[in-house]
């Protein structure tokens, strides 16, 4: 099937580009923002998923105590460049700089007019690959990027004017295979569930630290990375070769979980740089907790890549004190933090999600909090 994007020289297999590489049924192709201050916060999710065909995606604000998030799904259009679905679109203004996202679902009492524009490069995460028995899990690359937002935002109601105020946060591209939908049917897995994966996008004014580590049950990496990337200015390029960033390495992140819970109480960030023999360390503080289920992650009925109908809108506003974080679709979560870096002062997210033992940290069951 063509679409107008196979005009362009930018095919990577033989098949037209609305056919994903491979057929796999868990490819999928998503945009996903974040944006926060130490009080309010909001995440999109776009997601793409080309062999299944079906597109989804979600916004959801944390704000005077309520989580509230709007979701859409429906069939995936026949040209993979049509960006909307429902009441969110994501336009890309600049590619790897300047993106509009629009929300309009004011029955979910939610709506907003946002511009996300590039502080930083994009920084390429090493690929993930995993398998689970015999079945490939996850096959991904991810793009982070960091940057700052304009525009409205209202929530049930209150307006978030973001001119009056510093709202930082990141961009994540990401593609490949990984879970979504419904899973393919197969032999069940003779090993339990296990991930435990932390990632660490950190905003200050003339930098940013990011960090991203997959570990198995006995605390080894099985996907790593991070780098120190500086702010770039108006000309300054955002991919390839004249793109400049420090790796990091030797890199520890210590959590001190809350009592019960697998989230964190504290946090400590420590590295390397290569070709420098000090070390650097970023204190993390929560300020703030978002559910990931909020933007589809795990979510009971708003899980990533199901096919619920031609065309369908949802919404839900929960409040933050009175939601279980013992349940299962309630791990998966990102923590806004005030991070202390040296002299430098900033805001970033610490994104958690720790399912079965992990022994080094302390855990031993499926979702058992830590002890007290």
């Amino acid at each position: 099937m063509l679409s107008r994007f196979d005009d362009y020289p930018i095919h990577q297999v033989a098949v037209p580009i609305a056919q994903a590489g491979g057929g796999h049924p868990d490819f999928y192709d998503r945009f996903w923002f974040n944006g926060y201050t130490d009080d309010s916060f909001f995440a999109i999710a776009f997601g793409s998923y080309p062999n299944r065909g079906v597109i989804d995606a979600a916004f959801s604000v944390v704000h005077d105590g309520v989580q509230r998030s709007v979701f859409t799904s429906g069939r995936a259009p026949s040209d993979r460049a049509d960006t909307r679905i429902g009441p969110i679109a994501v336009e890309i203004v600049e590619p790897m700089r300047t993106t509009k996202v629009t929300v309009d679902a004011p029955e979910h009492g939610l709506a907003a007019e946002l511009v996300f524009e590039a502080r930083t490069a994009a920084y390429e995460e090493p690929r993930q690959t995993r398998y689970q028995d015999v079945r490939l899990q996850f096959d991904v690359t991810r793009a982070t990027q960091f940057g700052d937002w304009s525009g409205t935002v209202n929530t049930g109601g209150t307006a978030l004017d973001l001119a009056g105020r510093t709202f930082r946060g990141c961009k994540d591209r990401s593609w490949g295979v990984r879970p979504v939908g419904v899973a393919a049917p197969m032999a069940p897995s003779t090993a339990a569930p296990q991930i435990c994966f932390l990632w660490a996008p950190l905003n200050f004014d003339d930098a940013v630290v990011h960090y991203i580590v997959f570990e198995d049950a006995d605390g080894e990496a099985w996907s790593e990375g991070g780098a120190v990337l500086p702010v770039i200015g108006p000309g300054d390029p955002t991919v390839g070769p004249g793109v400049l960033f420090d790796h990091i390495h030797d890199v520890e992140l210590d959590v001190t979980w809350e009592p019960g819970l697998r989230r964190s109480r504290h946090a400590e960030l420590s590295f390397q740089r290569f070709g420098d023999d000090g070390r650097e360390v970023v204190t993390l503080e929560p300020q703030l907790t978002f559910r990931m289920s909020g933007v589809g992650y795990g979510h009971p009925t708003w899980n990533h890549g199901r096919w619920h109908d031609e065309l369908v809108v949802g919404g839900e506003a929960v409040a933050v004190d009175e939601i279980d974080d013992t349940q299962f679709h309630h791990l998966h979560v990102q923590q806004v933090m005030k991070a202390t870096w040296g002299d430098r002062v900033g805001f970033g997210v610490l994104e958690q999600i720790v399912i079965g033992p992990h022994r080094t940290r302390g855990l031993t069951g499926l979702n058992d909090g830590a002890r007290g």
